[in-house]
């Protein structure tokens, strides 16, 4: 801990803190609607909401210090869609074995190795155009809000700018203090709102049902895996890290299985906010960046042990506010992505592919846009390469034509 002390930073500390507010802001609702529709207890979805949090905390603190890499852990949001459908279907124990399943399944894939294999054999430009696909929403969230809230996104986009020019390692912090103090001055932060109240941990007995098995656990482990093992390690490798991917599956698997009967559908490796805790924004060094990781551990942890006064925190802010500040706080991660996405010439089409559809939001056969961007990506990259080597082994250069 002593060298943790020694690399911890105010603007690490500030990338975790964001990285967690944003990780609330928005996949949250996606658990409260599941929960409406299923018609579960107050009870029940404050467990919820504290196995998802302590388990992204343990984890992101845990693995962040093993292995000196800001790891955001966090829970699966396309599972939590997933689930807004299937639950009403299924009863909670029956779901909480299937939790248990999809578990189980990812954590053989993990300790397997074959993650690791499929990953290597990406090519670069392609995991870096689905980062972009990914965050794209973000960065125009950011100006789409705009309209709602002129003045108070208009102010937070001032502030970042100046910042990025005077003090860029702290511009996030300053547009995040900005936008709450216009937001409490112009009576956008509704105050009576906010309420003091402890999460509980409610035990649900798991039932096993085959019916469950391939509704809801098969369909886990594949939105796991492509929409969010995919571009998480897409993300720590765009940054420099060769953190193997292996014991990250693996342990997110196994937490999730010990945290299932709270009510915990699926802990994994974050995308979105991992962006913003392993850009330079976060530190100038790499190195030090874990303390990121380590910080947006901690507040998982408080936040989830707060589960009331966090749904209610949450209803105060206005979500021109977090959409604008989601933006701001990844504009870095997009620019870094799409200039990695167009780095290579050979491989542009294939990327400009994996972006486009990426960036769509599709879905098809229930797979997410990123599994549907990799896989187009890829066709198109194999099909290109082979164009391209053909010729050049039966032509001279002098019979070329320059493209």
């Amino acid at each position: 801990m002593k060298a943790f002390f020694q690399d911890f930073s105010l603007s690490a500390a500030v990338a975790g803190f964001i990285a967690t507010v944003i990780s609330y802001a928005g996949p949250l609702v996606i658990i409260f609607q599941a929960a409406e529709t299923a018609h579960l207890s107050h009870e029940v979805l404050s467990s919820w909401i504290w196995a998802i949090s302590i388990g992204s905390a343990v984890l992101g603190i845990g693995l962040s210090l093993r292995y000196r890499v800001p790891v955001i852990i966090a829970w699966s949001a396309p599972g939590s869609a997933l689930l807004v459908a299937l639950l009403p279907g299924i009863s909670m124990p029956q779901a909480v074995g299937a939790y248990l399943v999809s578990s189980l399944i990812i954590f053989l894939v993990g300790v397997s190795g074959a993650f690791d294999r499929i990953i290597s054999k990406l090519p670069a430009a392609i995991a870096a155009a689905m980062l972009a696909g990914i965050l794209f929403s973000f960065g125009t969230g950011l100006f789409v809000s705009m309209q709602h809230k002129p003045m108070l996104v208009l102010a937070m986009f001032a502030t970042y700018l100046i910042c990025k020019r005077l003090m860029p390692r702290y511009a996030v912090l300053l547009v995040l203090l900005v936008g709450c103090s216009i937001a409490a001055l112009t009576g956008d932060l509704h105050r009576e709102a906010l309420v003091i109240g402890l999460a509980t941990p409610v035990w649900i007995s798991p039932e096993f049902s085959l019916s469950a098995t391939l509704n809801i656990a098969l369909p886990l482990v594949m939105v796991a895996l492509t929409g969010q093992f995919v571009p998480g390690m897409a993300v720590l490798r765009a940054s420099g890290y060769p953190t193997p991917a292996s014991p990250i599956i693996a342990s997110s698997a196994l937490g999730t299985a010990l945290l299932a009967p709270f009510g915990c559908h699926g802990l994994n490796l974050a995308a979105i906010t991992a962006a913003i805790c392993t850009g330079r924004e976060a530190h100038e060094d790499p190195q030090k960046r874990y303390v990121a990781g380590v910080v947006g551990g901690l507040f998982y942890l408080v936040l989830g042990i707060f589960g009331a006064t966090l749904v209610s925190l949450f209803t105060a802010f206005p979500k021109e506010l977090i959409a604008a500040l989601a933006g701001l706080a990844l504009f870095a991660a997009i620019a870094g992505a799409l200039a990695g996405a167009m780095a290579v010439p050979s491989d542009r089409e294939a990327a400009l592919v994996t972006f486009l559809i990426t960036a769509s939001g599709m879905s098809l056969f229930g797979l997410s846009a990123a599994f549907w961007g990799l896989i187009f990506g890829m066709v198109t990259h194999c099909l290109l390469s082979v164009r391209r080597t053909a010729p050049a082994t039966q032509a001279s250069p002098a019979q070329e034509v320059p493209r």
